[in-house]
Parts: C-alpha cells; sequence; structure tokens
C-alpha cells in the first residue's frame, strides 16, 4: 500500500484552506452543520417576519384571541367561568368582514369607481363601533359603582363626543375613567384620519364630477355637451337654447371636459336652475371610461364643439376629429352634432348626423351681406329663440317693430294636418303662400316631398301641394302652439269682398288667428305680365283716388301667364349677347360648374366662368406684369364697385366667399369686381380702391383669436377697423368678431347719448333672460358686424329642429338643389310706393315673378336730438343724467374760476353759486334751447374740423401715391342713419322709400323650356369639356 501525497500551490489563503479540509474531515463535517443549520434559521426567520408576526400582530387577530381564548381556558379551569368577557368587541371584527364582502363585491361586479362609497362606508362603521364598544364598557365597567342602564351609558357617550359635557352623568370608578379616556384618544386619532380622506376624495370627484347614474340614463332622458375647454359664455348659450324648447326641459346636460371647471362656470352651475340638470364630467372622449361615465351609449344625442381660440385652427379641428372617432366607435347609435372649423377636414367626419363647418357659413354669411344687406343679422334671428317679446315697453317704435319681428323662427307641419295649409292641397306652392300669409299672417317658404329628404325652397308656381308635403314656414309660434276661433259674423260681413270672379275663384275665410294679423282686400283684375323683380304702376284701369289693382294669385300656374313673366329674361340676355363693355374689356363669361374643388365635400354650384384662365401674374393688383401695366384698382377701370376682403391667409374658406357673388342667377351686369387684401396698411387700402369700393368685409384673423383675456382678441380687429370708420365715413365696412360682447365696440363714440342709452336697454333686457340682448346695438342691426359664435345655435337647434342646417345652407348659396330657390332683394323705390304695403307686395311677388318676400331692411334717419328718456329708462337714471349734464354746462359757463379755488374757499364756492342762481333767473327762457343748439354747432363744427384733417390726410396719402383724390369724398357720412330688419312683419306694414326686401326667388332653370335648358346644358357641357383646365372663377 503506498501513501499518496497532495501537492498544489498554496500561495493564496484559499487553497490553503482548501488543503486543511481535505486533511481534517471532522471540520469539515462540523463547518457544513453549522451552514446548514444557518440556512434553517433563515427560513425559519422569513417565515416568522413574513406571515406569522404579521398574523399575530394584526388587531383583528388579537381581537379574535381577546375572545376566543377565555372560552378555551374555562373548560379547563371550571373556576374561571364567570371571568368576563368582552364580547361586544367583536362589532370590531363585524366591521373588518364588512369591508372584506363590499371589496370582493365591488370586485365581483366590476366597479371600478367605488372608493367614494367605501370610504364613507368605513368612516361610518368606525363612528358606530367606537360609540358600541364605549356604550358597552362604560355599562360593564360601572357596575361596580352606579350600575348604569343601556340607555345611561348611550346617552353618556352621545354626550361625550358631541362635546357638550352636561355631566349629569359621570364614570364612578378609575377604569371606567381610564376607558373613556382611551375611547376619546382614538377618536381623536382615527376620526380625523378618516374624514381627511373622505375629504380629499369628495375634492377630487368634485373635479372629476363623479359618474352619471345608469339608473338615470335609463329612466332619464341625457345629452352630452364634449368640448375641449368650457367658457362661460359659450355655456350659457348652449344652455339657454337647448331649453328654450318645451319638450327638453326635462333633459339632463352632461358636460364631459379634460380641464377642471373654472369659477365662473362653477357659480353658473350652483344656481339652481341649472344645478339639478347639468352634470360637469372632467375627463376625455377619447377614453372609454371616462364615456362610460357619461353613459354615452345612453345619451340622445352627442354634441362636439371645437374650440376656436386656439392659435391652431387645424389641430382644434383634428381633435374634434379624434372625438367624433371615439364617440361613434363606443356608441354607433347615438346622433352626432358635429362642428368644424375648416372646410377641408369635414370630410372626415361625414357619418355625423349634422354638421357646421365655421369657416363654410362664415364666408357665405359676409359675402350675402355684400348682396344682401344684414344677411347675418337676419339669418342670426331666425336661429335664435326668441318670444319677440325684447324692447315691447320702448317708446320708440322701431324698437318695437324690430324687437317684435325677431321671435319669427322657422317650423315645420305636414300639410294634412294643418290648419295653415290643409285647405291648399292640390294647389300650387305661391298661391298656398300668399293665401297663407294672408289669413294666419304666416310665411310658407319652403317644402319636402314625403319620398325625398331634399328640401326646396320657393318651388315656384308650377309645384302642386300635397297632402303628404312637409311645408316649413315663418312665425312667432308654431302651429300647435297657437289659438283658433270662428269669426262668423266677420266672415259674412266680408264675404263679398273677400271673392273672386272667374277660374281663379278664392275660398271664404271662415278662421282667423289669433296673431293679430289683418286680411286684406284685393280687387278683381286680370293677369299683367313682369320681367325681372320690377314692380311698375299699371299704365291704367286705376282710377283717381282708387288704389291701384294687383293680378290674383292663381290656383294652378298657367303656362301663358309664366311665359309672361319671364324669369330669366335677364339671365338669357345676359348669356346670348355680351354688352360692349364686356367685349372691349376682353370678358367672356359661361355659366357653368367650377371644374375644380378647393377641398372635399364642397357642393357644386352653377355659376358665372371665364372662358380662359387668367395668369397667376395678373392677379396681383398692386404689381404689373408683361400681361397688363396697372398698379392700382383705378386704373383697371372697373364699371362696378369694388368688394374688398382683408384677411389674414386666403384660405379655402374664401371659395364659398366667391361662388355667392359669381351665382348664375346674378346679371352679369351686376358682377362686382372681388379684391383680397392681406395686409391692411392705409397705402395697400389706397392702392386697392377703397374710396371707390361698395363694400369692405374684414375678416377675424386667426392669430389674434387667442388672447391672454378672452375678450381682448378683437382688440386689434376693433381698432383697426374704427380707424377706416373715422378716414372713410362712407365706407359700408362688415365686420367679423371672436366674441359677440365686443360689438358695442364698433363704430364707438364716446360722447354719443343715442348709442349710451341703447346700452342701457341691452343691459335691462339681458337681466329679463333675452337671448337676444345685443340685437338692439346699431351695427348689429344694420348689418356691420358679425360673430361666428352666433351661429352656434344654429346646431344647438338642429337637436329639435332637424331641417335648420339645409334651410340655412340653401339660403347662404352653401347648397344648390335643383327647383329649390336662392336668397336675393329688391329695393323699393318711388315708382314702386304704389303697392303701399307689405300685403299687396306680397301678392304682387306671388302673381308676377313667384318670388316669395320673407322680410324688409329699413333704414331710417336718426334723430340727433333723441333723449335719453326715450330708451324707456327710469327716472332716476334720467334725473342722474340731467344733474351730470347741467354740472358739466356750469363748469363751461365758469371756466375762469379753478376747482382749488373753490374747494379751498367754501363760502366763495356758495356765493358764486347763488350768484348763478340769480343770473339764470334774469336769462329768457329760450336761452337753454339756444344754448344746446350753440352746443350742437360747436360739436358739428369740432366734427367737421377733425373730419377734414382726416381728409387732408387721405388726400396727401394719394397724391403721394399717384393716386387722384378725386373719387374721396370726406363728407358723407352715415353716422345718423339707423337700419334694422323686419323678419315677415304683418300684412299691413307700410312699404317706405329705399326699403329692401328679402326674397327667396324660384330656380329660373326650373322654368326654362325643355330645348332651351338642353341647349344650355349642352353649351355648358361644350364649355367645360374645351376648357376644363382653363376655367377659373
Amino acid at each position: 500500500m503506498k501513501e499518496v501525497e497532495f501537492y498544489m500551490n498554496e500561495n493564496t489563503f484559499k487553497e490553503r484552506l482548501k488543503l486543511f479540509f481535505i486533511k481534517n474531515q471532522r471540520s469539515s463535517l462540523r463547518i457544513r452543520l453549522f451552514n446548514f443549520s444557518l440556512k434553517l434559521l433563515s427560513c425559519f426567520l422569513y417565515i416568522i417576519r413574513g406571515n406569522i408576526w404579521e398574523q399575530i400582530l394584526r388587531i383583528p387577530f388579537l381581537l379574535e384571541i381577546i375572545n376566543a381564548v377565555p372560552f378555551i381556558i374555562t373548560i379547563f379551569w371550571p373556576v374561571l367561568r364567570n371571568l368576563f368577557i368582552p364580547v361586544f368587541l367583536n362589532c370590531w371584527l363585524a366591521k373588518h368582514a364588512l369591508e372584506n364582502m363590499i371589496n370582493d363585491l365591488h370586485r365581483a361586479i366590476q366597479r371600478t369607481q367605488s372608493a367614494m362609497f367605501n370610504q364613507v362606508l368605513i368612516l361610518i362603521s368606525t363612528l358606530l363601533c367606537l360609540i358600541f364598544t364605549c356604550i358597552c364598557g362604560i355599562q360593564h365597567l360601572e357596575r361596580a359603582g352606579n350600575k348604569l342602564t343601556l340607555f345611561d351609558s348611550l346617552y353618556f357617550c352621545i354626550v361625550t363626543f358631541s362635546t357638550v359635557g352636561f355631566g349629569d352623568v359621570t364614570p364612578k370608578i378609575w377604569p371606567s375613567k381610564l376607558l373613556v379616556v382611551i375611547m376619546i384618544c382614538v377618536a381623536l386619532v382615527v376620526l380625523p384620519i378618516q374624514f381627511e380622506q373622505l375629504a380629499y376624495l369628495w375634492m377630487e370627484r368634485q373635479k372629476s364630477g363623479g359618474n352619471y347614474s345608469r339608473h338615470r340614463a335609463q329612466t332619464e332622458k341625457h345629452v352630452v355637451l364634449c368640448v375641449s375647454s368650457l367658457k362661460i359664455d359659450l355655456l350659457m348659450d348652449f344652455l339657454n337654447e337647448f331649453y328654450a324648447h318645451p319638450r327638453l326641459q326635462d333633459y339632463y346636460v352632461v358636460i364631459l371636459c379634460p380641464t377642471e371647471m373654472d369659477a365662473q362656470v362653477r357659480r353658473v352651475l350652483q344656481i339652481p336652475m341649472w344645478s339639478q340638470r347639468v352634470i360637469y364630467l372632467q375627463g376625455s372622449a377619447l377614453k372609454d371610461q371616462d364615456l362610460l361615465r357619461a353613459k354615452m351609449d345612453d345619451a340622445e344625442a352627442c354634441f362636439i364643439l371645437s374650440s376656436r381660440c386656439e392659435v391652431d385652427r387645424t389641430a382644434a379641428d383634428h381633435q374634434t376629429i379624434l372625438r367624433a372617432w371615439a364617440v361613434k366607435d363606443f356608441a354607433p347609435n347615438c346622433p352626432l352634432y358635429v362642428q368644424i372649423l375648416k372646410p377641408e377636414n369635414k370630410f372626415h367626419i361625414k357619418f355625423a348626423d349634422h354638421v357646421v363647418c365655421e369657416e363654410e357659413f362664415k364666408y357665405a354669411m359676409l359675402a350675402l351681406n355684400c348682396i344682401c344687406p344684414a344677411t347675418s343679422t337676419l339669418i342670426t334671428l331666425l336661429v335664435h329663440t326668441s318670444r319677440g317679446q325684447e324692447s315691447q315697453q320702448s317708446s320708440e317704435q322701431w324698437q318695437k317693430m324690430y324687437g317684435r319681428c325677431s321671435g319669427n323662427e322657422v317650423f315645420h307641419i305636414n300639410l294634412e294636418e294643418s290648419t295653415f295649409f290643409a285647405e291648399y292641397e292640390g294647389k300650387s306652392f305661391t298661391y298656398a303662400s300668399f293665401h297663407a300669409h294672408k289669413k294666419f299672417g304666416v310665411c310658407l317658404i319652403g317644402v319636402r316631398k314625403e319620398d325625398n329628404k331634399n328640401i326646396l325652397l320657393n318651388p315656384g308656381p308650377r309645384y302642386i301641394m300635397s297632402s303628404t308635403d312637409i311645408c316649413f314656414y315663418i312665425n312667432i309660434t308654431k302651429e300647435e302652439n297657437s289659438a283658433f276661433k270662428k269669426q262668423e259674423k266677420h266672415r259674412k260681413r266680408h264675404e263679398s269682398k273677400l271673392s273672386y270672379h272667374g277660374a281663379s275663384r278664392l275660398p271664404v275665410h271662415s278662421i282667423i288667428a289669433s296673431m293679430g294679423t289683418v286680411a286684406i282686400d284685393l280687387q278683381d283684375t286680370g293677369c299683367r305680365t313682369s320681367s325681372g323683380p320690377t314692380l311698375a304702376l299699371p299704365s291704367e284701369g286705376a282710377k283717381e283716388g282708387r288704389r291701384p289693382s294687383i293680378a290674383p294669385v292663381l290656383e294652378v300656374a298657367d303656362s301663358s301667364s309664366l311665359q309672361a313673366c319671364d324669369l330669366l329674361s335677364d339671365q338669357s340676355e345676359d348669356e346670348t349677347t355680351p354688352s360692349d363693355d364686356e367685349v372691349s374689356a376682353g370678358l367672356e363669361y359661361a355659366k357653368g360648374y367650377p371644374p375644380y374643388s378647393p377641398y372635399i365635400g364642397s357642393s357644386p354650384t352653377f355659376c358665372h366662368l371665364l372662358h380662359e384662365k387668367v395668369p397667376f401674374c395678373c392677379l396681383r393688383l398692386d404689381k404689373g406684369c408683361q400681361h397688363n401695366y396697372y398698379e392700382d384698382a383705378k386704373a383697371y377701370g372697373f364699371k362696378n364697385k369694388l368688394i374688398i376682403v382683408a384677411a389674414e391667409t386666403a384660405g379655402n374658406g374664401l371659395y364659398n366667399f366667391i361662388v355667392p357673388l359669381r351665382a348664375y342667377y346674378r346679371p352679369k351686369k351686376e358682377l362686382n369686381p372681388i379684391v383680397l387684401l392681406l395686409d391692411n396698411p392705409l397705402d395697400d387700402l389706397l392702392r386697392c380702391g377703397v374710396t371707390f369700393a361698395a363694400n369692405m368685409v374684414v375678416v377675424d384673423k386667426e392669430s389674434t383669436m387667442s388672447a391672454e383675456e378672452d375678450y381682448m382678441a378683437d382688440a386689434k380687429t376693433i381698432v383697426n377697423v374704427q380707424t377706416l370708420f373715422r378716414l372713410f365715413s362712407s365706407l359700408s365696412i362688415i365686420t367679423e368678431l371672436t366674441h359677440p360682447a365686443n360689438m358695442r365696440f364698433m363704430q364707438f363714440r364716446a360722447k354719443d347719448c343715442y348709442s349710451l342709452a341703447l346700452s342701457k336697454l341691452e343691459k335691462k333686457e339681458r337681466e329679463k333672460g333675452s337671448n337676444l340682448a345685443f340685437m338692439f346695438r346699431l351695427p348689429f342691426a344694420a348689418g356691420r358686424v358679425f360673430s361666428i359664435s352666433m351661429l352656434d345655435t344654429l346646431l344647438y337647434q338642429s337637436f329639435v329642429k332637424d331641417y335648420m342646417i339645409s334651410i340655412t345652407r340653401l339660403l347662404l348659396g352653401l347648397d344648390t338643389t335643383p327647383g329649390s330657390g336662392f336668397l336675393c332683394s329688391m329695393k323699393i323705390t318711388e315708382e314702386d310706393l304704389w303697392i303701399r304695403t307689405y300685403a299687396r307686395l306680397y301678392q304682387k311677388l306671388c302673381s308676377s315673378t313667384g318670388d316669395i318676400p320673407i322680410g324688409v331692411y329699413r333704414t331710417e334717419s336718426q334723430k340727433l336730438t333723441t333723449s335719453e328718456s326715450q330708451i324707456s329708462i327710469s327716472v332716476e337714471e334720467w334725473e342722474d343724467t340731467k344733474d351730470t349734464r347741467e354740472q358739466v354746462n356750469y363748469r363751461s359757463n365758469h371756466r375762469n374760476s379753478t376747482s382749488s379755488d373753490q374747494s379751498d374757499h367754501p363760502l366763495l364756492r356758495r356765493k358764486s353759486m347763488q350768484w348763478a342762481r340769480r343770473l339764470s333767473r334774469r336769462v329768457p327762457r329760450h336761452s337753454g334751447k339756444t344754448a344746446e343748439r350753440i352746443n350742437q354747432q360747436r360739436m358739428n363744427l369740432y366734427r367737421r374740423s377733425e373730419r377734414q384733417e382726416l381728409a387732408e390726410l387721405v388726400k396727401n396719402r394719394m397724391k403721394h401715391l399717384g393716386l387722384s383724390p378725386a373719387g374721396y369724398d370726406e363728407m358723407n357720412d352715415h353716422q345718423n342713419n339707423l337700419s334694422y330688419i323686419l323678419i315677415n312683419p304683418s300684412p299691413d306694414t307700410r312699404l317706405e322709400l329705399n326699403d329692401i326686401v328679402y326674397l327667396i326667388r324660384p330656380d329660373p332653370l326650373a322654368y326654362v323650356p325643355n330645348t332651351a335648358s338642353s341647349r344650355k346644358d349642352s353649351f355648358c357641357n361644350t364649355v367645360g369639356q374645351d376648357t376644363r383646365e382653363e376655367t377659373q372663377l
């Protein structure tokens, strides 16, 4: 047997240690056992630390031990069976079990928003357990003292915990006193913690808005309003318009907004009128959880509004599109009402039930303002809900008429169910419209067939009314809310006067509406011819002293009468025989559809086009090119006055401004040149022909819409327009503002008493709850100022009137339906005053051209000496104004005495006042009027001097630019005129000179014979094919 020796490198400590254990086997075993014991100890400590001690130190475990161990002990030691066991402490175990049960229940039903409920439950159960423990403990411990009953213990605990402490019941022994001290300390520690958590959850809930109850969503109706930021003006416009309809009074409004509620909105929503009907939820429409909180799937509708105050309006549209997609994905059956800003983004939300594109409506309305004055005011009044009670207590007649007519709205009814229109089944549309207005004061403007979703505005005399037609009419109230009564005596008395002889015999009127309208007696005449909108006086057949007669409106259109009343005479003449001016200018027009669309979703419009495309270099008005050398508008020699558009950029929305001004139904001789002004310094204004422009449209600039103070977004626009107003007082300026409240600063005159009185009237109307308090501002009434936010109500009204957007688009020319009429206007001249009343004008238009009048734009001279008392202000306000005026006159008569002398010497001031009173007694009575006239003359002289100074500035600048100042009229001023609109006035309204009547004219193409129409279509198609790539507006 050989001995084996191990040789290895013993230089390192590790190698020497290994060699030691190899040679000493017993030491190695001890080390391994020690290591094994350490591992077991670590496992045991881990178990104790992580599980056992955690279980032992838990309060429920300790309570279980306190209540269970005594029972186990008494099993083995019967002597201890009389030991008291605090079983009442099991209430804390019950509280713990209740919390676990509620948590398990919430997990089972997947209720995620239950923190508030849990915290309230924990607080209540903790408070009950404290009181119950104290009651039982005191009652048991006091058995050795007072032997309190359970009720006495309850009384003592309530008095103690409520900090009242009457002292009639007190603990007598030290254990009960110690228990009271312990319970008070526990309450002081536990309850504040619970209340703090509850308050925190309540504040968070207030910020986020909580949930809309599922039970309420299934039993009550609600709509959801989604906005990126909620402003007080937007909220009040929505609430006032939405709840203006009687059938929506029981609806709830749930607002879903990602931002916190600001202070103003919070104050409004705390008003009892809104607090019970409006629910604010902070959340995003892109989160299904927030849409579930708002119960979007049960909502009757969802309104999605864009933030027009954003600097980047395209980004705002992108957010709106995503919200619409998210809502459609979550609730496919929920009707969507979407507001979009830019027209190029509209095609992304074609699936929405109703869409309002802001720039489309804005530019179309501004364009029609240039053709039909105050179209923006007309549309705004039609889409606002009003009872027509504004300013009915005023002493000024124009305010009464304007306020009463502003209550007219568009309503609809089925013909066979209507009292207004049922008797006109089988008769022409114009016949039904005229006689309905004559009998009931309602204005029938359009129809829709049962099997067709397209609305036809004034389809003309060839259209025959059917029993299934839906009739659209303008009236102060809808027919369902009107009262009717029979007038038998009145009918018999006027039966002979109200009947016609011959083929067109009118029915006898036996029903008169309660709106106060008057039936007009008409003469029996034959049909007369008429061309265009002119209303010529009959040459003969009317004796002196007798009212001239008007042709009756036929029940069924006669082909001969229609041929005599050529509706296309002007257009056909323009098309076939161009004028010499057009030939000399090289302008050749054709009628057709624009070959290119600036964005997807634009409605094709039949309009005037050029045969040849104008080079881009020729579009610069202020710079010459190789084709022409003109550098200002005067050099072009335009026959018609200009329309200047001052905008920040040439966006796609301008397409909707140009098309209405180039519509096919406008005669070529009336087409106005359009100048786009991207910047408006004085030099550019003069070069583009502002001195001989018909209208100047100032579009609100996008870069100024966002400001630190919301209402300051219009500051730059208002000041620039005020400068234009001072420099060019005769220029008709149409301005768009962001906030309607800022229209009071348009054409601002600080010392104009009439404007100040109108301001007080506006405040009074707002206090009365009017939705149209701003309507009496002279710039708005005249149609010189407009805010696109006024059209927000159009989207809100569509929830009740789903046809309002379609009718508004037809009126503005944004949509063209074959057979549907268009909005235009005519001016009442001296030759037309023989018609005398609005009812006779209605008959004349219906019997000749088939036009339907819907309103009157009237201009009156404003009295310079109108007092504030005529605007229905209170006597106290008038006395304050009078005292102020007397003080001003007193100061003007004593300019030599300074205020410092009067304030330093009261005696001198009192003597001077007495001397002034004695002097005033000696002055003749007419001196006050003389002084007022002198002050007025001084003011006129001051104004004239200021205007002359401004005129010299403009003329000198024109001379410097090489422009002729001959066309600048510095003295033509329209400051003393006021204009307003009468929508659907009563039949007995007298016509006045220069009244402008709004008309819905039938589609001229619907009356062109087949041969002519085919020839026209072929001509237009040929032109379109030959110049498809060269035609432009």
